[in-house]
């Protein structure tokens, strides 16, 4: 068989279109899918719910807050010794 040859028995016609027949083997588990589907996406939703719900109900009132770090003297900005890449 050729290389990119889609074989003539496929459920797809020369134009890689689906087929009437692929709809008939597709059929019986549509319902079965559909309902797989809302049951997952309901238990990641659930998921996601509560545990949006249990950090929010976190109370950090009794965490201490650490006082602002004490910033030391800058460094005096000199520019005498420093040459630029550019043209001078």
């Amino acid at each position: 068989m050729p290389v990119g040859r889609i074989p003539s028995a496929s459920y797809y016609d020369a134009r890689n279109r689906p087929g009437a027949s692929l709809y008939r083997a597709r059929q019986p588990y549509l319902i079965k899918n559909a309902i797989t589907g809302v049951v997952i996406v309901a238990f990641v939703a659930g998921v996601y719910s509560f545990t949006i719900r249990a950090i929010g109900q976190d109370d950090f009132s009794d965490v201490p807050i650490p006082d602002a770090p004490i910033q030391g003297a800058a460094a005096p900005h000199t520019t005498a010794g420093v040459r630029s890449a550019g043209p001078a």
